[in-house]
């Protein structure tokens, strides 16, 4: 195996565990992680149809149609008519459903630099900064 495939395998299985662990920092509360991923799709790119939902979570359509259902029923989303197309309908996180992830992400963000704190020397704090660019480099489209 190749030094570079080593370290893709192990990047992987760190991010991988990463996200765990920030799971595990902030609990859902009363959503599902399913519930919470779309809310987050919606606050970060706008009005969506449970289509384009169901593809950027990768599921099937019947499923996101009952996550988004649920969100409907809490008021975390509303629905309002396709401008291009008025057959479809569009979702939008409520301002109830805007508290809930940034609460969400609070508690991650509080715990991931707490924790970078106590583990890191400003030294490595520097050097994770400083990598930043190249991981976002890799989930850019």
């Amino acid at each position: 195996m190749s030094d570079l495939t080593e370290s893709a395998a192990m990047l992987r299985m760190l991010v991988g565990k990463l996200g765990r662990r920030l799971r595990e920092s902030a609990p859902p509360g009363e959503l599902t992680w399913s519930q919470v991923a779309v809310l987050g799709h919606l606050v970060r790119a706008g009005a969506m149809t449970v289509t384009q939902l169901a593809s950027a979570e990768g599921v099937r359509t019947q499923s996101m149609g009952a996550t988004v259902a649920g969100l409907l029923a809490a008021e975390w989303v509303r629905g309002e008519a396709d401008p291009h197309d008025g057959r479809k309908t569009r979702y939008l996180p409520t301002e109830s459903g805007m508290a809930v992830i940034s609460s969400s992400r609070a508690l991650r963000d509080d715990w991931l630099t707490r924790t970078l704190e106590a583990r890191l020397s400003p030294a490595e704090q520097q050097q994770l900064t400083d990598v930043l660019p190249l991981l976002q480099r890799l989930t850019d489209d």
